[in-house]
């Protein structure tokens, strides 16, 4: 068990206006009680936690990611690139992906994200370098499990390489029938339905332009046979809207909607570059739409339609997107973006900074259908984050403490990660796993990727 103790401010979801001086009982997986003046059972074993000093909120939760990424970040060749430049200069260093490499990025990656208050996350991983022997999706489950996050990845996939007039490599795509029967594995092998599940699957072809119609619906019917969530990359740029109309005769949406890859069980990566129409396509199909404001604006991308989405009433959550565009997997950061990336757009009283706190739990969850992971709430999942605000970093700022970890601070990272019920992250260090060894392994993955690549 464990019980938080006399928290500075505990804010239990996006409509809590968040109480002063309560306490949070958690026993196994659950949050039991949330209260005044509460005690560990007397025969119960435990830790009590004082959280006088902390704003504690509910975990976040990130929709997007490629967590292979974190070993190409800031590289100067690509520094100022656009998208497609940028993917064709980097799949030939992510070519020479291997099992230690997609292992120790993955644990860089959650690591990153619980340390920033991130406890539910997804990935799109959707390179199959030929040599790699092992299963990419264990490799990944397995780095989860270490660091401790709650995960729902994303089986991707690519068939369509340069000699087929897409981007990548020949060496990384699969051919669809490989790319079908290895989704059906992974579902049937990881795949947990229930609403408290550590591990949940979604079916990712990459993006229209990186498999073939009829592999998008496949994988649609695929996903729909299991009940599984589809997911893709769309409208990130305007250079993808008119690569579709030149090559596939129409715009991703339409694509999207010829075959099927539409509905309230699909969600799509960035939705920068809609239409009226299109917004209302989405509105009528209930699709759904992870924000990236970070990756969008170090792409120069462009920003994403988010208030108009919300008054219409389209689900928007957010991610951090791949760490080679963000160049980060700070969580907390990826809020405060958010905010302000809206205002540039559509003036100060754009989105609130509940607004986008909602983003980034509840708006999460639904998203990855997770139940009720998103708020804290008696009989709900113990997914909880704290972070200290009596720090010189928010002084002047606590007269509204959810804000102050939104508006102020410059180092986001929490006091304490507790995911499931259990402590991930203590007095700001992993538990699951040594950062000092991880970041060296993360770093030798790193330099084997660059001298196989010749960049170094």
């Amino acid at each position: 068990m464990i019980l938080l103790k006399n928290c500075f401010y505990l804010v239990k979801s996006a409509d809590d206006p968040g109480s002063f001086g309560v306490d949070v009982l958690i026993r196994g997986n659950r949050v039991e009680a949330i209260g005044s003046n509460l005690a560990l059972p007397a025969d119960a074993e435990g830790r009590v936690i004082d959280a006088s000093r902390h704003v504690v909120i509910p975990g976040l939760v990130n929709t997007h990611h490629h967590f292979y990424q974190t070993l190409t970040r800031n590289l100067p060749a690509v520094q100022n690139a656009k998208l497609f430049t940028w993917l064709v200069y980097l799949y030939e260093i992510w070519k020479y992906l291997d099992e230690d490499a997609i292992y120790w990025s993955t644990a860089l990656a959650t690591a990153e994200l619980l340390k920033t208050g991130c406890t539910l996350t997804t990935d799109h991983h959707y390179l199959y370098p030929g040599g790699v022997g092992a299963d990419i999706m264990a490799l990944q489950f397995k780095a989860a499990g270490d660091t401790g996050i709650r995960f729902s990845p994303t089986r991707g996939s690519m068939s369509l390489s340069k000699k087929d007039g897409g981007l990548p490599p020949d060496t990384v795509v699969q051919s669809e029938d490989d790319i079908l029967v290895d989704s059906e594995r992974v579902i049937r092998e990881f795949h947990d339905s229930d609403p408290f599940a550590m591990r949940k699957i979604a079916l990712a072809p990459c993006s229209p332009f990186s498999v073939s119609e009829q592999s998008m619906k496949d994988t649609a019917a695929l996903a729909r046979k299991y009940e599984v969530l589809l997911h893709t990359h769309l409208a990130e740029t305007k250079d993808e809207n008119k690569f579709c109309e030149r090559t596939l005769g129409r715009r991703p949406l339409k694509v999207m909607e010829d075959c099927d890859f539409v509905g309230p069980d699909v969600w799509f990566a960035h939705g920068i570059h809609f239409t009226d129409d299109e917004l209302s396509v989405l509105k009528e199909t209930g699709c759904q739409i992870a924000h990236c404001p970070t990756s969008n604006m170090r792409l120069g991308s462009g920003i994403c339609r988010v208030k108009e989405m919300k008054e219409m009433g389209i689900n928007v959550a957010l991610a951090v997107d791949g760490s080679a565009s963000n160049d980060s997997s700070d969580m907390l950061g990826e809020i405060r973006n958010a905010l302000f990336l809206q205002r540039v757009a559509h003036g100060a009283d754009a989105l609130t900074a509940r607004d986008v706190f909602r983003m980034a739990t509840e708006n999460g969850a639904r998203l990855l259908n997770f139940g009720k992971a998103g708020i804290i709430e008696e009989g709900g999942p113990a997914d909880i984050a704290l972070f200290d605000v009596h720090k010189l970093e928010y002084a002047g700022s606590l007269s509204d403490p959810l804000g102050a970890l939104i508006f102020s601070g410059y180092n986001h990272g929490t006091d304490y990660t507790i995911v499931n019920g259990k402590l991930v992250v203590e007095k700001g260090r992993l538990t699951g796993i040594d950062e000092e060894e991880l970041s060296r392994r993360a770093n030798a993955a790193a330099s084997r990727l660059y001298e196989k690549a010749g960049i170094v």
